[in-house]
């Protein structure tokens, strides 16, 4: 019987170039977060199970891959990089002042639905600003995940802002239970427009009915803005979210802001700004964030906090990838000048050395054909040469 050797379903191997695309794209973000002042910190890649649940993290256990260990404890391998950090802002920074900056660099793993081609390890790059509140905060990071997809040198980029509070606002207006809530936002937040009207029909006489019923349908530029207050009148949510684009055009970010009052997506763990952003050769978001000031009272320290996270591999899939070539010269040495070998591929200013692990300069040249190498260097006798595969030269 022959068997296939893959990989397990949602994982895949990433080889030269995109390996290189993807250390460029953790390279930019890290150098960025580090620029304004955030510090890394890790975290395991177990957890207790507890721990996500403690928290009230709205992402559904099936989602989450379980370990059990040696005591018969459920663990999971992280899930989300949030939680991990916000115990760490309560436990082991407890004693360093607020606002706490705080950036990482981590995989998260998650359970996908089965043959739907989800990743099950996906590389972020994220940060977190624990202890502060109010509008500077939010600029802040909203301004730092324009800041983040322009550092990775992405084509077509834009970010979508929105607010747990609109959502939060109409529903209550709509007077309906826990459960029907829960249903009316999973389908605002799937854009199913005719499931949507079809849930909402029954509820004609409530206040908040139309505005609900275009909820879904309320993205685009800043007259998405007007057109919200025209629905429901004045609120806190939409003149905040004015506010803060004023204040972004102000400073050069306006025609990277967009507006999505849809955006509700696990409204209970965001309590305020939430955005996504989107870019061009993306079929989903390549970041994710927004605040969540309810999170580190879970663990005992109750703060303010908002913070994004960036989709590595998604960003990197969206930039054309350049193939590198391998090293353009090869070097043939004797192993008495050993030493002299290893400084030359190290001294390289131009191009890149490899050494040569054929016995004689004849397999060595073949060797660096087949490679697609155009030089030759050969150091043996006491003695270094140039050989030019192209013109058949050698230079002492």
């Amino acid at each position: 019987m022959k068997y296939s050797i893959n990989t397990p379903e949602g994982t895949r191997d990433r080889l030269f170039a995109e390996c290189r695309e993807r250390r460029a794209v953790q390279g930019a973000l890290t150098g960025l977060f580090q620029g304004r002042g955030y510090a890394e910190v890790s975290t395991p890649e177990v957890e207790f199970y507890d721990l996500f649940l403690r928290s009230g993290n709205p992402m559904p256990q099936e989602a989450m891959l379980k370990i059990i260990d040696r005591s018969g404890k459920i663990m999971v391998m992280r899930p989300d990089c949030t939680t991990p950090i916000a115990r760490v802002a309560a436990t082991k920074l407890k004693a360093l002042p607020l606002p706490q900056r705080l950036y990482y660099d981590q995989t998260v793993f998650r359970s996908g639905q089965a043959h739907r081609g989800g990743s099950s390890e996906i590389a972020q790059c994220g940060v977190e600003l624990i202890g502060a509140a109010g509008l500077k905060a939010d600029l802040e990071m909203v301004a730092m995940a324009v800041d983040a997809l322009r550092a990775c040198a992405l084509k077509g980029f834009h970010i979508e802002l929105g607010h747990a509070g609109f959502f939060r606002t109409l529903a209550g207006r709509m007077d309906l239970d826990e459960e029907k809530t829960e249903e009316m936002r999973a389908l605002i937040e799937g854009k199913n427009f005719a499931a949507l009207n079809d849930f909402l029909e029954p509820f004609r006489d409530r206040p908040a009915w139309t505005a609900m019923q275009r909820l879904s349908r309320l993205f685009g530029g800043a007259e998405v803005l007007d057109e919200a207050e025209a629905l429901a009148g004045k609120t806190e949510a939409v003149d905040y979210l004015r506010t803060l684009y004023e204040a972004l055009e102000a400073a050069g970010y306006g025609q990277y802001i967009r507006f999505d009052l849809g955006l509700v997506h696990q409204i209970d763990y965001y309590t305020g700004v939430v955005f996504r952003g989107y870019a061009e050769g993306a079929g989903d978001a390549v970041l994710s964030g927004g605040r969540y000031d309810g999170l580190t009272a879970a663990f005992g320290r109750p703060a303010p906090a908002t913070g994004f996270a960036v989709d590595v591999d998604a960003v990197t899939a969206c930039r054309p990838l350049e193939e590198g070539k391998g090293a353009d010269t090869l070097i043939h040495f004797d192993p008495a000048q050993l030493a002299e070998a290893l400084r030359a591929v190290d001294g390289r200013e131009n191009g890149c050395c490899a050494l040569s692990p054929c016995e004689t300069l004849e397999e060595t040249v073949r060797l660096a054909k087949d490679r697609g190498a155009s030089h030759v260097w050969v150091l043996e006798g006491g003695q270094s040469r140039l050989v030019d595969l192209e013109e058949g030269e050698e230079q002492v």
